[in-house]
């Protein structure tokens, strides 16, 4: 069996909810899986289990020359992966020169046009600040046409972001794990109850979102938040004095605790600003929605509108207070049986077309042939 060594971005300790069921587990039926981990805290590279390795931070530049330097045949592997990571990417390829693999490049989030987008809705963006991203992406653009596949997360992203690629692409979205589904905790309150995961920014403007509950007639229903600052959500949420009672603030620190606090609700919210850094992708909350049989209320947006139906397996709105609102009582005035039913569909329908043993078998036979 040929080995893969997929190049992460990622801390040893952070949730690895994509690469474990695409890498690690469904991908290794095709290949024998190595993955590189970085750590801020060690200082030698170290072999956490038979297929791991975890490298110094600091040294991520000249990753493939560490591994070789501990010992690792760097020419047993057929493909090198790397995650996000241009300036790993351009040793990889360099490196390939001495070694016999074929590269890979996976772009799973746009995260410097994030945060390029995240400055410029707190005003500290500038136009040196969008001269070096143009050149940076020209120069990611160069190293990506060298790579044998490229992996976007969508084909939006790509057009969009690097629309100058001309190497293979294979696209690799977020999906469910067939295996790893959450049963939907039935409750037996009146109430709808909506729950939203992620950050709260001046990016994702959440509190359109807020103001659009806040206009609800309706008292029957609640609405959960998990997100890493709390104290932050608690202050958004209390300028709306219509809603304070009906909004709980939560704070999941492992992707466990978050299913569990998902699977205890009946619909999801991941309504966000109609701009290319979220219309060319699905949110990975979607999924964990859905992996619980939970409906989502999302916008309508080009990426979305290909997965999902409106009023059929999910629901649709622009991102204006009003539209929001207006699904929002139109969600409410639902059975609980039909919420369940919209559910049940959009989970059905992820499976079918976005399912992660499936994708994994179309990339292995995407890489086969190259």
């Amino acid at each position: 069996m040929d080995k893969l060594l997929y190049i992460t971005d990622q801390d040893e300790y952070t949730d690895h909810s994509f690469i474990g069921p695409l890498f690690e587990k469904y991908l290794k039926y095709h290949y024998q899986i190595d993955i590189v981990y970085f750590s801020e805290f060690k200082t030698d590279v170290e072999k956490k289990d038979d297929h791991r390795f975890i490298l110094p931070v600091g040294n991520k530049k000249r990753v493939i020359q560490e591994l070789a330097d501990f010992g690792v045949d760097m020419n047993s592997y057929a493909f090198i992966f790397v995650r996000n990571s241009g300036e790993i990417l351009k040793e990889v390829l360099s490196q390939s020169r001495t070694y016999s693999y074929k590269v890979g490049y996976r772009l799973s989030f746009p995260k410097r046009r994030a945060k390029m987008q995240v400055d410029q809705a707190n005003n500290k963006s500038s136009f040196l600040k969008f001269i070096n991203n143009s050149l940076t992406t020209f120069s990611e653009t160069k190293l990506i046409n060298q790579c044998d596949i490229f992996l976007p997360t969508s084909k939006q992203m790509q057009e969009e972001y690097f629309e100058g690629v001309t190497t293979r692409t294979f696209i690799c979205p977020p999906a469910l794990d067939p295996e790893i589904l959450h049963e939907n905790i039935q409750h037996t309150g009146e109430e709808k109850r909506f729950f939203y995961a992620g950050t709260l920014d001046k990016l994702r403007e959440f509190e359109t979102v807020l103001e659009a509950f806040n206009e609800v007639k309706s008292t029957k229903w609640k609405l959960t938040i998990s997100t890493k600052d709390p104290e932050y959500a608690i202050d958004v949420v209390h300028k709306y004095r219509n809603i304070a009672a009906h909004v709980e603030i939560k704070n999941a620190k492992t992707k466990e605790e978050l299913l569990e606090l998902i699977s205890q609700a009946d619909i999801g919210v991941s309504v966000l600003p109609e701009i290319p850094l979220f219309n060319t992708s699905t949110p990975v909350k979607i999924m964990d929605y859905y992996a619980s049989g939970i409906p989502c209320i999302m916008t309508n947006n080009a990426n979305n509108n290909t997965l999902f139906t409106d009023e059929h397996d999910a629901w649709f709105c622009k991102f204006t207070k009003n539209s929001i609102k207006e699904k929002i009582e139109d969600i409410i005035s639902l059975s609980k049986e039909d919420v369940t039913l919209i559910g049940r569909r959009g989970q059905n329908r992820l499976l079918d077309i976005r399912n992660y043993k499936r994708i994994a078998d179309e990339l292995a036979h995407q890489l086969n042939i190259l």
